[in-house]
């Protein structure tokens, strides 16, 4: 594969193909989703995407499967729900 510049980065596969907008977009997505994250059980760098929505931590001893967002680990729409769990646990225990 060819050099990429530091402009276009992942997206310099497309070439002048798409527009720049569309691969401004694309840029985003797949930085995201071929980046590493921190696994929160055995809390290493690890964790990689399989496949849309699914996650695995490749560390030796972890090895964890993990659902979350297609791009992304954690989506925003998962951050509230698990907030929402939280306050409405903590007003049933007091």
């Amino acid at each position: 594969m060819t050099k990429r510049t530091k402009k276009v980065g992942v997206t310099g596969k497309y070439g002048v193909r798409y527009g720049a907008s569309l691969r401004r977009d694309i840029r985003k997505i797949e930085v995201q989703q071929h980046a590493r994250y921190q696994c929160p059980f055995c809390g290493r760098s690890t964790v990689k995407r399989v496949a849309a929505g699914i996650w695995k931590c490749t560390g030796k001893n972890c090895g964890k499967s993990i659902a979350g967002g297609a791009w992304t680990v954690s989506t925003a729409a998962a951050t509230s729900a698990r907030s929402t769990i939280r306050r409405l646990r903590e007003m049933v225990e007091v």
